[in-house]
């Protein structure tokens, strides 16, 4: 009986892993595991987002609002997505930015004193609309459905074979998935965002080079962790990933300028 309960609830767990696995991330092409609607995911942002309004204090009719609303609309033109888009500036000291399911924008005065003209400015928005695009947000949600699941079976079979290690099994289990699945997974989203925003600021006509000092000025002086303990990438990580992407980027605008002007020599000898 033990064996056919373990059988079925693992045979369970792929079956969900592997009909999520049918998502694929903008730009970066990589296969996700979501589990949930986009119904239920959109739902859930705009509840949050509802909520987050209405106990902050909006900055309307500013300079500043302005800047936020007009940089978000100009990139989120570029976004393929039916999205209802809003940019709101709120104020908090934070030095942060979210970006809620369905296209729901908050950006913090605080991150406005490190974004110090609207290419960096962008660099903070289209990382943000980078997430709801990517769907980040359902995919961690399916990330901790599947741990559960897997807790769930390792405690079965733990329970019923050896009862003594319970304990331990569940404090070993959640210390492996936090440091071995999720932070690790929450680091590579954010690399992936900047990635994805990244190509969103250019084709809305972004300096994508702005980018790099955007982050320069969010490490100016500022002392950073171990990366493994983090849900984020550092600042000197982020830099040469985006100096990555920046180059991949420059070199596809030369090759399809040089082969425009192949094709432009090659038609002309024809003629």
């Amino acid at each position: 009986m033990i064996n056919k309960t373990k059988s079925f609830l693992v045979v369970l767990l792929l079956i969900l892993f592997y009909t999520g696995c049918t998502n694929k991330a903008p730009y970066t092409n990589r296969s996700q595991m979501i589990l949930i609607s986009q119904e239920e995911e959109l739902a859930l942002g705009e509840q949050s987002y509802e909520k987050t309004l209405k106990e902050s204090k909006v900055i309307k009719n500013t300079n500043d609002a302005r800047r936020v609303r007009e940089v978000g609309k100009a990139i989120a033109k570029v976004v393929n997505k039916d999205y209802k888009w809003e940019f709101n500036l709120v104020e908090n000291k934070e030095k942060n930015a979210f970006c809620l399911p369905g296209g729901k924008v908050v950006v913090y005065t605080g991150i406005l004193k490190v974004a110090r003209n609207d290419d960096q400015l962008a660099t903070v928005i289209s990382h943000e609309i980078a997430h709801a695009l990517a769907r980040h947000g359902a995919e961690r949600i399916s990330t901790n459905l599947v741990a559960q699941g897997v807790q769930v079976v390792g405690n079965i079979v733990v329970g019923t074979q050896i009862p003594q290690y319970d304990k331990a099994f569940n404090i070993a289990f959640g210390l492996g998935s936090q440091y071995g699945v999720l932070l690790p997974y929450g680091r590579m989203q954010e690399s992936e965002a900047d990635e994805i925003g990244i190509h969103l600021m250019n084709e809305a006509g972004y300096n994508i080079h702005e980018a790099l000092k955007f982050w320069q000025n969010m490490s100016d002086g500022k002392k950073e962790g171990y990366e493994f303990f983090s849900t984020h990438p550092n600042s000197s990580t982020r830099i040469e990933n985006i100096r990555r992407v920046i180059k991949q980027i420059e070199d596809k605008k030369v090759e399809n300028f040089s082969n425009l002007i192949k094709n432009k020599n090659l038609g002309n000898r024809l003629h």
